[in-house]
């Protein structure tokens, strides 16, 4: 399992845009993890699945909230990772108005979730293999703090325990 002091596995996420802008067109983009948090401090939170109810009432809304105190603490972006394709993550931003602050970044395979070793496996609840609830804070590339919840809990992958990190943390 991937650790403080690890740096983020190499993969690709894909990311949803409506609009053209910044090298990305319409539609689904490949953003390579490594390239994509080269040289950037990043709050990066997992969860189980979008539109599920504690990801979409407290976790994701959480961090759009924190926006702009994560800016002020060094945060350069904000993203969502689930183990989802980029069109239901392109919709759930869309739900969560999310645009301009956190990046909905899908993992429809798995193949980041199952690098960090971050797996939860609900094959018996019928969404089979997802993404454990964490957030980590990452510095060009190397993980500063890792913050995994326990199964079913929300406690210590929220935004505010991020921001304090972030505050605290020498970025």
């Amino acid at each position: 399992m991937i650790k403080v002091g690890d740096k983020l596995p190499a993969g690709t996420l894909m990311e949803y845009s409506e609009v053209e802008g910044e090298g990305c067109s319409i539609g689904p983009n490949a953003v390579d993890v490594q390239k994509a948090s080269s040289g950037k401090t990043i709050a990066l939170f997992a969860l189980p699945g979008a539109f599920t109810p504690t990801c979409s009432a407290k976790h994701v809304p959480g961090y759009v909230a924190k926006f702009d105190e994560l800016k002020a603490a060094g945060v350069d972006e904000i993203w969502c990772v689930s183990v989802n394709d980029a069109f239901v993550m392109g919709a759930w931003a869309r739900d969560q108005k999310t645009v301009g602050k956190v990046r909905m970044l899908g993992d429809g395979s798995a193949d980041f979730t199952k690098a960090t070793g971050l797996v939860l496996d609900l094959t018996a609840r019928g969404m089979g293999l997802r993404s454990n609830r964490y957030s980590m804070l990452i510095k060009d590339g190397t993980v500063v703090a890792l913050n995994n919840e326990g199964p079913g809990k929300f406690e210590v992958s929220d935004a505010a325990t991020l921001l304090s990190q972030a505050a605290t943390a020498t970025l």
